[in-house]
């Protein structure tokens, strides 16, 4: 995918203009989002919270949008048509560009693109026909783009479900919670930050001004050593004027500039070494300021890091197929450990488990289990060969609450381990439980990413892996954008 600097021009015969359709308190608002019908919904019976979650429904080709309290923005989309379908699986918003034009697809216009996958999935505004249409990207209306753009931050969670399903509450021992005083603590370690940082400013003033006086006592030596040789140049002189004087007055006023001279030197010489002898100090006191400044601006941005830590969402994935724990925060990779799984040769299913509220040291936890519509863990296959592997396949988990709470009870973290993690959890964290090892999406620059092996991934097997800086080094370049309407030819597949 390529930036550009340029926005296309929209052709009049292919888009009607946006209208707003009338605004109810307490019911839902309704926007038209383009000529073809396409039309989303935003609740407004309450303020929306910032968005936690995104679910898209390959079934009934829509996304919903959740913030803590519930859903707050749903809209139809297109997904990848068939043999390049959008991958099932769980991503998270890994890069956002306002301005987007792709490299695989004839410089087509992605407007408000936000990036699931380094190989080029991606949600972005488009034209919605009302089917599955794109080459493995998800297709917005572009009105909602421009929102759900402006709402989201880089790391949210979304889901892209083969069913329809929805978070739904849930309330387990096994769920990460803080240890009692968590909060608190992590109130006192901002009080304390905030302080640390008051007090590396006060060192930073304090060098500030020994550095301001070891300055002017080094231009006060300066210009006494300039005084010196201006006062050794008017001896020098004096000196020589005596002994080429002819008369006894010319003589005699010679010898006089000559011992004035002699004792302002002398006067010089004497200030000079008391500027020398009280520079010393100075510059003692200059160099232990500095320092100080130095390891107070540490301790500050140490206090810093772990005030935003505190505040930085944990991601935990559980792979039955790998029998590993990872842990991720802020797209940094943070653990790889083993994990016990009891039965792990009989499938657990893939439930996001996310933390979207907090109570003194009572977090809140909402589940959505993934529902595959071909066998649970096994690609998808076709013929004989499929119906083989369909009557070979072990025990489907349980569905809905019941199968998460059920995945939960088969798996052992050691205690440790577990308070290591609780510590860290915060409103916006999350817990992936699957049969599916970590994706080879996942990688620098992401969050976890579980793609489910048992639904068609055309668009993804299509695309090759980009790393974050491909991206990030990109320029626009000065082509100038096409003269046609992105609903109409070349850009019927996007």
């Amino acid at each position: 995918m390529r930036r550009r600097e340029q926005r296309p021009f929209s052709s009049t015969a292919g888009f009607a203009v946006l209208v707003a359709a009338a605004i109810a308190v307490g019911a839902q608002l309704v926007c038209a989002a383009s000529a073809r019908g396409v039309r989303w919904t935003a609740v407004e019976t309450r303020t929306p919270g910032q968005p936690i979650m995104a679910i898209i429904s390959l079934r009934s080709q829509q996304i919903s949008v959740y913030d803590a309290a519930g859903l707050i923005l749903r809209a139809p989309v297109s997904s990848g048509q068939k043999g390049r379908e959008t991958p099932a699986g769980v991503f998270s918003i890994i890069q956002k560009e306002a301005e987007h034009y792709s490299n695989l697809y004839d410089d087509a216009y992605m407007p408000h693109m936000q990036r699931l996958t380094w190989s080029g999935i991606a949600l972005h505004g488009g034209v919605l026909p009302g089917y599955a249409a794109s080459h493995g990207c998800v297709r917005l209306p572009y009105d909602f783009a421009e929102r759900l753009f402006d709402a989201t931050a880089l790391g949210m969670r979304v889901i892209v479900a083969p069913t329809d399903v929805a978070p739904v509450a849930i309330d387990h021992p096994a769920l990460f919670e803080p240890s009692p005083g968590a909060a608190a603590a992590a109130a006192a370690r901002a009080s304390e930050a905030a302080e640390t940082a008051l007090k590396a400013d006060q060192a930073r003033l304090a060098a500030l001004i020994a550095n301001r006086d070891l300055a002017r006592a080094n231009i006060a030596l300066r210009l006494l050593d300039n005084q010196k040789h201006r006062t050794e140049t008017q001896l020098a002189a004096a000196e020589a004027a005596a002994a080429a004087a002819q008369s006894p007055e010319a003589k005699q006023q010679a010898e006089d500039s000559k011992a004035k001279a002699a004792a302002r030197l002398s006067e010089l010489a004497s200030q000079e070494l008391a500027a020398q002898a009280g520079l010393q100090p100075l510059v003692d006191a200059a160099t232990a300021a500095r320092q100080a400044a130095s390891a107070a601006a540490t301790r500050a941005a140490d206090a810093a890091r772990q005030v935003v830590r505190d505040q930085q969402p944990v991601s935990v994935f559980i792979s039955r197929k790998a029998q590993r724990l990872y842990v991720r925060q802020n797209f940094q990779p943070l653990l790889d450990v083993p994990v016990t799984i009891e039965d792990a040769d009989r499938p657990i299913g893939t439930h996001v488990f996310t933390a979207v509220g907090r109570t003194d040291d009572h977090i809140r936890w909402t589940v959505v289990s993934l529902t595959e519509t071909h066998s649970t863990a096994e690609p998808v296959q076709t013929g004989a060969k499929a119906r083989v592997a369909r009557s070979d396949t072990n025990e489907a988990p349980a569905p809905g609450d019941a199968g998460a709470k059920a995945a939960l009870d088969r798996i052992t973290i050691p205690k440790d381990l577990f308070a290591q993690i609780a510590g860290m959890v915060t409103p916006r964290s999350s817990l992936i439980i699957s049969d599916e090892p970590l994706s080879a999406e996942t990688g620098e620059g992401t969050e976890f990413v579980v793609v489910l092996s048992g639904e068609p991934q055309g668009g993804l097997k299509a695309r090759r892996r980009a790393t974050p800086s491909e991206f990030r080094d990109e320029r626009a370049d000065d082509r100038m954008p096409y003269w046609r309407s992105p609903g109409f030819g070349r850009y019927s597949t996007w």
